[in-house]
């Protein structure tokens, strides 16, 4: 999958969706404030950002995923996701943990468009499977997650160490 692909948001803007790298410390930055924003959940984005280092060794992984698209250079949407090698089969999974698009940049195609590259990136990296959770309740991602797959019901449990 190229690094970088240019896409035409359905009111004819033009932004750039990349898939981020060791050395793409301000765009990783970006898409951290982004997800503190669209989170409401500033304390587990940038209270205690990662180091840059940390940031390296993150993005350089061929287990993580940070997909961002860009308009004018800024971060307007992305993504986080994770490749989990399977143990029954040599075959990977890969778990959308993280999806959001600026408020004033939403409705536009851009999160469809993060999704469309995820899948190729998964295809491209022997996965069967792209999955992903949504709450309750938050009828916008339901919708899109819907219109893009099939819906399981499931109970997710956070066990604490």
């Amino acid at each position: 999958m190229p690094s970088s692909r240019p896409l035409t948001t359905h009111d004819g803007r033009s932004i750039e969706v990349r898939l981020l790298a060791a050395g793409d410390l301000a765009p990783y930055r970006g898409l951290q404030r982004l997800f503190a924003e669209a989170f409401e959940d500033a304390a587990s984005y940038l209270s205690r950002p990662p180091t840059d280092a940390y940031v390296h060794r993150w993005l350089a992984s061929t287990s993580h995923v940070a997909l961002v698209a860009l308009a004018d250079g800024a971060v307007v949407g992305g993504l986080a996701a994770y490749v989990l090698e399977k143990f029954e089969q040599e075959r990977n999974e890969v778990y959308l943990y993280d999806l959001a698009v600026a408020e004033g940049e939403r409705r536009r195609g851009i999160a469809t468009a993060l999704i469309g590259e995820l899948r190729s990136l998964a295809r491209a990296r022997g996965a069967w499977v792209l999955f992903v959770q949504a709450d309750r309740g938050d009828e916008p991602a339901i919708r899109l997650y819907a219109s893009l797959g099939r819906r399981e019901e499931v109970l997710h449990f956070d066990l604490l160490v």
